[in-house]
């Protein structure tokens, strides 16, 4: 019994597991079948999808030819176009030039027109010469026999006359020439009487020899003047210059012709001010101590020249005498700067012409020493200043340069003749040296008006600051000779009639402007 229940139920479990199996066997064919389903959908999706973008491919690729063959045929056409025009502008030039060509035909036959006009011209007058010829035979013969002269005494009479007429007007070139030499010698008089003046400033410069030193108050100007003038006489006499106290409020005057002394009394002045402390003793401690410090200012100054131009070896002596020249003018020009100036143009031009730029330059910077002294020194600043070189060793070319810059002795070498060209060339620049403007624009005024009172002038322009005239003439009214005899006429009448500072350059321009059309 319990046998065939065991069987019993190991064929109940057996068959259990084999529906079980089939059950599974089921649901995996099922599975299968629905993903075989899903793989055949997703395939004709994909098939689907692939021809709509095949699709879209085609009609991209059939957009893009469509472009690509407008622009082809767009450019096609533009080259049509561009043919077109290029076609038309050369049958134009073709057309201009037949009728240029006949243009030329014509001017050829009116050339060989004139060219046959000219040589019956030529004939009629070689026909006339020949005429005139037998006519002033004809007429010497009867000259000679109504002057019962034969040819050869005629040519003596005649030579007689021509040396009585060279005589005169030799008389008459050696009279001019007497007179431009004393109009110079007087333009030279007058320049050598404006050296002096420099040196020596008289009371027609006030204005500029005279410094105002602000004051805080009124008060002060009794504290200056003191108890019975004892202090400002002992400013005056510490200083060497003049206090000018009167009803300018708040403020005193400085005046004297030595520029060093006023600078020394306005330091002092002010030093005394600001102190408080004003008696004679502490007036003459205080005029030292500026006087010191103007003299370490000068110095310092004269070492700024120097290595600015770039020298080396310069004796201490000449060192203070330049830095003096930094107060001191001439004609308001700066005579330091204009010496640094001079040794720049010196050394540029000697470089230029193969010489020492350094010694050119050294010449430059010295050429002016002579005026750094006082006018107690006899002698024109040129030779004070080589006589200040050759006791301060300088170079003998330097010496010869500084004492000949003016020409007041011969200058042994090139560098004499270069230091008065570039001395020349610092003191004529345009706004080197002051000029009132209205003196400025009459005297362009007046050149102007000179040149064209001239026959044949048009037009006439001061230019350059004065130093150049340029005059225009008439192309039909004067000729190439004409242009350099008026050019000569101009400049005598300008020397005669203008005072001016260096030269003025008269330019004639004659011009002719010939104009053609082009069709």
């Amino acid at each position: 019994m319990d046998i065939w229940v065991l069987l019993f139920g190991i064929a109940v479990g057996v068959g259990l597991v084999l529906a079980f199996n089939f059950q599974q066997r089921r649901v995996r064919e099922n599975f299968f079948a629905q993903k075989e389903l899903q793989v055949e959908h997703l395939l004709k999706a994909a098939e689907e999808k692939a021809a709509v973008v095949a699709r879209e491919v085609e009609l991209k690729v059939q957009a893009e030819r469509l472009r690509v063959q407008e622009e082809v045929e767009n450019k096609f056409r533009e080259q049509d176009r561009e043919l077109d025009r290029q076609k038309r502008r050369m049958d134009k030039r073709e057309e201009q030039l037949d009728r240029k060509f006949d243009h030329l035909d014509q001017r050829e036959s009116e050339q060989e027109r004139r060219r046959a006009q000219m040589e019956e011209e030529k004939k009629q007058m070689d026909l006339a010469a020949l005429k005139l010829q037998e006519t002033i035979l004809e007429a010497q013969k009867r000259l000679e026999s109504i002057a019962r002269l034969s040819e050869e005494e005629a040519k003596r009479q005649l030579m007689a006359s021509l040396e009585e007429g060279a005589r005169r007007e030799s008389a008459r070139l050696f009279k001019q020439l007497e007179e431009e030499v004393k109009e110079r010698a007087s333009q030279t008089a007058q320049e050598v009487i404006c050296t002096a003046i420099q040196r020596h400033a008289s009371e027609f410069v006030a204005e500029k020899t005279v410094t105002v030193v602000p004051l805080p108050s009124e008060e002060m100007k009794g504290r200056i003047i003191g108890r019975e003038g004892r202090n400002i006489r002992a400013l005056e006499a510490a200083t060497g210059c003049d206090l000018i106290i009167d009803d300018t409020p708040e403020a005193v005057v400085i005046s004297g012709f030595n520029p060093v002394r006023r600078l020394v009394a306005r330091l002092a002045l002010e030093e005394l001010i600001s102190d408080g402390r004003i008696h004679p003793a502490r007036i003459e401690a205080v005029v030292k101590k500026a006087a010191k410090t103007i003299d370490q200012e000068i110095r310092e100054a004269g070492k700024r020249a120097i290595f600015d131009v770039g020298l080396a070896e310069v004796s201490p002596e000449i060192v203070r005498l330049l830095g003096t020249l930094k107060f001191r003018t001439s004609y308001t020009q700066n005579v330091l700067a204009h010496s640094v100036d001079v040794a720049f143009f010196a050394g540029i031009m000697a470089e230029e012409l193969g010489l020492d730029g350094n010694m050119a330059r050294r010449c430059g910077l010295l050429h002016d020493i002579g005026k750094a002294v006082d006018h107690e020194i006899q002698g024109s600043h040129a030779v004070i200043g080589g006589q200040f070189a050759k006791k301060y060793k300088e170079h003998p070319i330097v010496v010869n340069a500084i004492w000949s810059h003016h020409f007041d002795i011969e200058p042994i070498s090139v560098y004499g003749p270069l230091t008065n060209a570039a001395d020349a060339l610092s003191a004529a620049r345009p706004g080197a040296r002051r000029e009132n403007v209205e003196t400025y624009i009459k005297r362009l005024e007046s050149l102007e008006q000179i040149a064209n009172q001239f026959e044949g002038v048009e037009k006439s322009f001061a230019i350059q600051a004065g130093r150049e005239l340029r005059v225009m003439v008439g192309y039909e009214r004067v000729q190439d000779e004409g242009a350099m005899m008026l050019a000569r006429d101009i400049a005598q009448k300008v020397e005669s009639e203008l005072t001016y500072p260096g030269q003025i350059r008269v330019t004639v321009i004659r011009e002719m402007r010939v104009t053609e059309i082009a069709h």
